[in-house]
């Protein structure tokens, strides 16, 4: 497979030296000219571990060549990756000016080829942007269509500096966005010799992904950075508080809690990022972060009313109030709190929760319950076929196991709003379904 690399900024390089260490020949396309005749004499345009080595190698052995040329670099290749900088302009967006540029010449020379190239983006772009950008300028320039004169598929890269070529062998993944499971396939022959899963998915999703990534690590430093401030402030050791901390591989280095829905409440959450924020303000600390925790959680119930009150009906099915399945506790729970607020502008609720009784609730539960909710008895049903019948807005709570049955109960006509989402039930016939966040 002919490969052509455009932009030979960081990612592109390590690309090129890679890609001919794997066996491909490969073409680098750089409109800076000490950039390609770096190349092109064998030496590395960046200060990378290994990578120089690597070009010197595919130089020698013929693989690997550079041009200023962007036309001929994309008159052979058989897989054209796009791997120039979107950099940040001024109001925070990103500067298209170098993808456009780059896609209207491969544009131009698919125009002149027979063959059905794979055009694969690697530079870093929102969710959209190859779709919505893009394509149009290749289909545009080419006068042909994406998914037949020429293959689409995005793939972003995971490399860091410093250690890129050992991430390049060493990835969590490989992920390739495509339309077509045929042209993702043959994207990912650049991978043989990778020992990572290769994961495949929408062109959409793998652009979000390359995002989110890059979002949480930043936010795993802040976060650290704040601990270290509180710590520090309290006379512990930081280090040793985050090394015990990410021994937990089950819930803090884990999966758990990187689930999008609604709103974290019950006796713990809610206490105790109160009590390191209330520590910081004694302390004088700047806790951005932190601070901000609390505030984006109160932000995902009003999101709850409003959707709510935007569908202008008045009947609600309440399935599930305590904070999570499973439990009775009803201690801040984001679902006592938009029960409240949806009270309070006048909507008629009934409310199913099989893990609440009130004969049976004690101790600080039924100290809640009556300073929270006095009400909640006039609320309460044990029939859910009833309490869903009451209904034009169903709203699903917690992730109870009767739930899995909701479409059956729901009535054509009813709007779902599912804060847990329920599987299947997006695709219930004549439901009107609203799902949180998705």
């Amino acid at each position: 497979m002919k490969v052509s690399v455009f932009g030979l900024g960081y990612v592109g390089a390590v690309s090129c030296g890679c890609l001919c260490k794997d066996g491909f020949d490969v073409t680098g396309v750089d409109v800076n000219p000490t950039k390609v005749g770096l190349i092109n004499a064998g030496k590395s345009p960046i200060v990378e571990e290994q990578i120089g080595e690597l070009i010197e190698a595919g130089v020698k052995a013929g693989q690997l060549r550079a041009t200023t040329d962007a036309k001929e670099g994309a008159r052979n290749a058989d897989l054209l990756i796009i791997s120039v900088g979107t950099p940040s302009r001024a109001n925070g967006g990103i500067d298209f000016s170098a993808l456009e540029r780059v896609c209207q010449t491969i544009g131009e020379v698919i125009a002149t080829r027979n063959d059905r190239p794979n055009v694969m983006v690697r530079s870093t772009v929102m969710p959209g942007t190859v779709r919505g950008l893009v394509v149009p300028i290749l289909e545009k320039a080419s006068g042909k269509k994406a998914g037949q004169g020429f293959a689409v598929t995005f793939n972003p890269e995971f490399l860091r500096e410093s250690s890129s070529v050992r991430d390049y062998y060493d990835p969590p993944f490989s992920l390739i966005g495509a339309d077509d499971p045929k042209d993702g396939a043959i994207a990912a022959q650049i991978y043989r010799n990778v020992k990572a899963e290769v994961l495949y998915s929408s062109i959409e999703t793998a652009e979000m992904v390359k995002y989110v990534c890059n979002a949480f690590h930043a936010l795993k430093v802040t976060f650290a950075n704040e601990v270290g401030i509180v710590a520090q402030s309290l006379g512990v050791d930081s280090h040793d508080v985050m090394a015990i901390a990410c021994k937990d591989t089950k819930l803090n280095i884990s999966p758990r809690y990187l689930k999008p829905g609604f709103a974290f409440g019950g006796s713990c959450l809610p206490k105790d990022v109160r009590a390191l924020v209330q520590k910081g303000r004694e302390r004088d600390l700047d806790l951005p972060l932190l601070n901000g925790v609390l505030a984006s959680n109160r932000s995902q119930v009003e999101r709850a009313v409003d959707m709510v009150v935007g569908l202008k009906k008045k009947r609600i099915a309440m399935l599930g109030i305590s904070f999570k399945a499973g439990t009775d506790d009803l201690r801040e729970s984001p679902l006592v709190t938009l029960t409240e607020a949806l009270i309070g502008k006048g909507f008629d609720l009934k409310i199913y929760d099989k893990n609440i009784s009130l004969t049976r609730l004690i101790g600080a539960n039924k100290d809640y319950v009556e300073k929270e909710l006095p009400h909640l008895a006039s609320l309460l049903s044990e029939d859910l076929a009833a309490v869903v019948n009451h209904a034009d807005i169903v709203i699903v709570g917690n992730a109870s196991p009767e739930f899995k049955e909701l479409a059956k109960l729901c009535k054509p006509g009813q709007t779902v709003i599912d804060l847990v989402r329920i599987a299947g039930l997006k695709d219930a016939a004549g439901i009107s379904y609203r799902g949180i966040t998705w």
